[in-house]
């Protein structure tokens, strides 16, 4: 047996077909019909491929800049919605002149300062000009001090040196002399000021006529 030879003929057709050729011939005829849908899916997606144009990302295009002459035209229409804020206006303050004309009688009443005014001094000397000056200067202190109550603004001794600090009173430091740059300034100290901090004037009665000043006297 060891000797024997086995020779196998491939041209050898089978004439008949069990059920194992008839399973391996399906087996291959689904593989087939497989590998050919592949195939076709293949070249239906390669041609699509081709039909279908590459897409490139766009690129946005630079805003075109407006003309000088538009963007000048936008701001003026700006500027006449934008209305600017109307300054405050100026008020001023007004007075009867009640107040000054009953002052003007309170001090010819005590010192006659009308008629020291409204003389005609040429022809008085020195002397006689003294001693009018005294009795007006004595009248007119007392009206001042009956019905207002005097203090000077600046509490420092006249002729010193005092240093006005940035954002001072105007309106009660007046500056003379060589005014340069910007507070604080230091300078000498020529007058201290005076302000009223009390007022006593007398009420007026109804119908009272205050531009009359000193009635005129007639002797019977």
């Amino acid at each position: 047996m060891n000797n024997m030879m086995y020779a196998i003929d491939l041209t050898i057709k089978p004439t008949t077909f069990d059920l194992w050729h008839v399973c391996l011939a399906g087996t291959i005829a689904l593989l087939s019909l497989i590998l050919i849908v592949l195939l076709l899916a293949m070249v239906i997606s390669l041609a699509r491929c081709k039909k279908k144009p590459i897409e490139q990302p766009l690129q946005k295009a630079a805003p075109t800049p407006e003309p000088v002459v538009k963007i000048v035209e936008k701001i003026v229409e700006v500027e006449k919605l934008v209305h600017a804020p109307a300054p405050e206006p100026v008020i001023l303050k007004e007075y009867t002149p009640d107040a000054a004309l009953q002052l003007l009688g309170l001090l010819q009443k005590e010192a006659r300062f009308i008629d020291f005014i409204k003389e005609d001094i040429t022809s008085y000397n020195d002397a006689d000009i003294g001693i009018a000056a005294r009795v007006v200067h004595e009248g007119c202190n007392k009206a001042l001090n009956e019905h207002f109550t005097l203090a000077p603004i600046r509490s420092e001794q006249e002729g010193g040196k005092i240093t006005l600090p940035q954002g001072f009173d105007a309106s009660s430091v007046r500056l003379t002399g060589n005014i340069v740059g910007s507070a604080p300034f230091t300078g000498t100290l020529i007058h201290k000021g005076w302000q009223v901090t009390t007022i006593r004037l007398p009420k007026l009665t109804q119908g009272h006529n205050a531009a009359i000043i000193a009635a005129a006297e007639v002797e019977l």
